[in-house]
């Protein structure tokens, strides 16, 4: 009798068993299928806008398990990490602008450093030319990441829920691996060349035919994650993660070393503001060049009674992009780390100073950008956005990077992420532009555990001494003037917020002496108008990748760009 009731316990805990292994893994594939992409939504308790319906969820979940605003971006940071491989990452960095319900606003900066052994003549030739490629592909154009102790201070200040549980998602993301949308099908393929040349083919992100394959499992990278998630910062920094990121780098030339990664902080920064009527504008300081420039754009803008003009006239068109030429002259020449070189940065947002940059400007006709210079003073295309915001009333706006596009294309062998290109937004040689056409000066010049210049702005926007707006994009140069259009869209014109991110967008940034329009989505007549006036045209396929939240009456409503398979959650 008891052998039979033993064999019939054993056969219910048997069942019990195979029950709980099948529930377990079904919840362990939950983020496997690419949920539908929803542009707009509304809700009370949460909203989530990122670039991928993944990392979207995963924010969103955490949100609903009782995180915080902080809680979810961390999530959905690491997420990136996986599902968005061109730009999210554990191996780049970024800034992040914190609105906490307490009415505290400031800033993370979470900016790579360049590596110890860096020179400012590191990317030149005997003859003083700028060696092909060093600086954008491989190792030495690596800086020092910062992404994972920004997200552990972050926590370590903020975090509700345990640390653990923000990467676990990540975790089943990268070790069950996920279905790639289109989008990613091609750009992956796009990159195949230069990921092969450097990486040979023992890397996750090399496949034979992406297209007839479109899935992704990362389970070194997997590996990684949990050595963070067991270990924070020093998961990361120190260990067998930072053994393998240093070996990577002796094993290709790179100059990265176990030194430069346990000196590695990420820096609270005081954010920089701007009142504008009714609205404060809070936005990162430098090595962010973000701010400065979306001040003074701001300034100018107001001073100049943008809004008697009419939306997307010429003249609407002419006195953005006279006064975009001016900003973009000045970043060149003023801006960089300010623990590195003393940044003018009251005399570069002085309201005087702004209107003697204007006292050239021609409404009829264009000012050439070699007659335009700095002010004199007596004293990054595949990065990602994405915003949080929680029933509290806390607030999170992030842009992070691997600069290009997958970065340095570097996969850390055995650790499975890719190493950024961010040393290229230095000035490697004055006058040279970058990437994206930046050019620059002493102020950004290449020095050990110095930040490298960024345009990142992500930006918090208060209405009275409530929180009303979230926003940022990608696209390397063109981020502040996306940022910077969406904001008058939203709070000028009285878009709402999906048409404040589905207008067309045009830039200008000194150098190259043209104006920018994204294809199609501009009045010929206008176009014409603005060639006789002597402006350089020139066309884009697409202008960043906008996410907005605007806080309406306790609702919130989230906006995704359509430009990509960015998505909106809440609840």
């Amino acid at each position: 009798m008891f052998q039979k009731l033993n064999e019939l316990n054993l056969k219910k805990l048997f069942l019990i068993l195979s029950i709980t292994i099948l529930i377990f893994s079904c919840k362990q594939i939950t983020y496997f299928d690419i949920p539908p992409i929803t542009k707009e939504a509304s809700g009370q308790n949460g909203m989530v806008v990122t670039a991928h319906p993944l990392a979207s969820t995963i924010g969103n979940d955490i949100l609903k398990q009782g995180g915080n605003a902080i809680d979810a971006a961390i999530a959905v940071h690491f997420a990136l990490a996986v599902c968005y491989p061109i730009a999210g990452n554990i191996g780049g960095g970024g800034f992040m602008m914190i609105h906490s319900a307490d009415g505290k606003t400031e800033c993370l900066d979470y900016r790579e450093t360049a590596p110890l052994k860096s020179t400012t003549d590191m990317y030149l030739n005997e003859d003083k030319t700028v060696k092909k490629n060093a600086s954008t592909l491989g190792a030495l154009s690596c800086g020092v990441p910062g992404s994972v102790d920004g997200m552990w201070q972050a926590h370590q200040k903020y975090g509700k829920l345990e640390w653990e549980k923000l990467l676990a998602p990540a975790i089943k993301l990268a070790e069950y691996g996920i279905l790639l949308t289109s989008r990613e099908v091609n750009a992956l393929t796009n990159a195949q060349e230069e990921l092969l040349e450097i990486n040979g083919k023992s890397n996750p992100y090399y496949i034979e035919n992406w297209k007839s394959s479109n899935t992704l499992t990362q389970s070194d990278l997997a590996l990684t994650l949990k050595q963070i998630s067991e270990k924070g910062r020093d998961g990361f920094y120190k260990g067998w993660v930072a053994d393998s990121i240093v070996s990577t780098m002796h094993r290709h030339d790179g100059i990265i070393s176990l030194q430069d990664l346990n000196d590695y902080r990420a820096k609270w920064r005081k954010p920089l503001i701007k009142r504008i009527g009714d609205y404060t504008i809070y936005c990162p300081p430098p090595p962010s060049s973000g701010g400065v420039a979306l001040i003074q754009l701001l300034e100018i803008l107001r001073q100049s009674n943008l809004d008697s003009l009419p939306y997307h006239s010429t003249a609407y068109i002419h006195l953005v992009a006279e006064a975009e030429r001016r900003v973009y002259a000045d970043r060149a020449e003023h801006l960089g780390d300010p623990d590195f070189y003393k940044i003018p940065i009251d005399s570069l947002i002085d309201s005087s100073y702004l209107a003697s940059r204007m006292s050239n400007f021609n409404p009829l006709m264009a000012t050439p950008s070699d007659s335009i210079s700095s002010g004199v003073f007596e004293e990054s295309d595949q990065t990602t956005h994405f915003n949080v915001i929680d029933a509290e009333g806390n607030a999170v706006s992030v842009t992070t990077t691997l600069n290009g596009a997958y970065g340095s294309k570097l996969v850390v062998r055995g650790a499975g992420f890719l190493l950024n290109n961010e040393m290229d937004d230095f000035s490697i040689k004055p006058g040279v532009p970058n990437l994206y056409g930046l050019v620059g000066s002493e102020a950004n010049k290449i020095e050990p555990k110095k930040r490298m210049l960024s345009s990142m702005t992500p930006t918090i926007i208060l209405k009275g001494n409530k929180c009303y707006a979230l926003v940022g994009t990608p696209g390397g140069s063109t981020i502040i003037t996306s940022v910077l259009q969406t904001i008058l869209n939203l709070t000028q014109e009285g878009f709402t917020p999906q048409e404040s991110v589905n207008s067309g967008r045009f830039h200008h940034q000194w150098r190259p002496d043209t104006i920018f329009f994204e294809s199609g989505t501009f009045n010929e007549e206008v176009i014409d108008s603005l060639k006789k006036m002597g402006h350089g045209i020139a066309y884009y396929g697409a202008i960043g990748r906008v996410e907005l939240i605007e806080i309406v009456d306790g609702l919130m409503y989230g906006a995704a760009d359509p430009r990509g398979d960015d998505c909106a959650m809440g609840y």
